[in-house]
């Protein structure tokens, strides 16, 4: 059977550093189509996942999940085949004993774009929510409040050491959705 048309356990696949040496995501899967699983610092399976390019993914989960993202494994696949990839995944999801927790109850907090709004202080949702400002007053505590998001954000990624570009989509804070571009 040709490594396409199979998934390879968990078990059997190189758990590789999320952020090497050099502050680095594994560039190797640039471009690259596969399913991928994600481990936190003391080994356990944090999530799992596929998509048509594994290095974009993997830059959005560690923005998004920045203290989950500590280990990697990887399948490769040749031709996009969707079947194929929800099967390695699923076949990955039977092998713990209790599922990961971004498959399950934290699944929006890996695979939707972080919302400005859920993160506001008190403060800023009280100014956001008055009643004398206008959509553009509204935009500008969005963008406000994202730009406050992405700095914390970017401190625990330098915390770790991450040296890559990390650029958030900016037409995307006016609509209160902060998103790597």
């Amino acid at each position: 059977m040709s490594p396409d048309r199979q998934s390879v356990p968990l078990a059997e696949l190189t758990l590789i550093p999320y952020v090497d040496t050099s502050g680095r995501l594994p560039q190797q899967f640039a471009g690259k189509i596969g399913a991928y699983a994600i481990f936190a610092a003391d080994q356990t399976l944090q999530y799992v996942g596929y998509s048509r390019d594994i290095y974009v993914s993997l830059r959005q989960h560690l923005v998004r999940q920045p203290q989950q993202c500590h280990g990697l494994k990887v399948q490769l696949i040749e031709r996009p085949s969707r079947t194929l990839l929800e099967t390695i995944c699923q076949d990955w999801l039977k092998e713990p004993d209790v599922p990961p927790p971004g498959n399950t109850s934290a699944q929006t907090l890996w695979e939707e774009p972080l919302s400005i709004q859920a993160a506001m202080t008190d403060a800023e949702q009280a100014s956001f929510d008055n009643p004398h400002l206008d959509d553009l007053g509204r935009i500008k505590v969005l963008k406000q409040v994202g730009r406050r998001l992405e700095a914390e954000i970017l401190a625990v990624l330098a915390a770790r050491g991450v040296q890559e570009t990390i650029r958030f989509n900016p037409k995307l804070k006016e609509k209160g959705v902060l998103e790597v571009n």
